[in-house]
């Protein structure tokens, strides 16, 4: 964990104090353990255990949504109904 917060966060990110550093943290917490896949758990991240991850093949473009965390640094990606 703490060298993936580091290449992927901390070393693209200027903290800019302490109160600023914890607010990363806690921003980049909540995308790890949320929305980013893991390969030891087949693409899913660690709270959608129990849903299915979706396949490739069955996006549907015009439903896709864009969100981006830490300033655009980092894009999850939904489908919407």
């Amino acid at each position: 964990m703490i060298g993936t917060l580091r290449r992927e966060c901390l070393d693209r990110t200027l903290v800019l104090g302490r109160r600023h550093l914890e607010a990363v943290l806690v921003e980049y917490v909540e995308h790890y353990n949320a929305h980013r896949p893991h390969r030891s758990l087949r693409q899913r991240a660690p709270s959608a255990l129990d849903t299915a991850p979706v396949l490739t093949g069955d996006v549907d473009i015009a439903r896709l949504r864009r969100t981006d965390r830490l300033g655009g640094l980092i894009h999850e990606y939904r489908m919407i109904a």
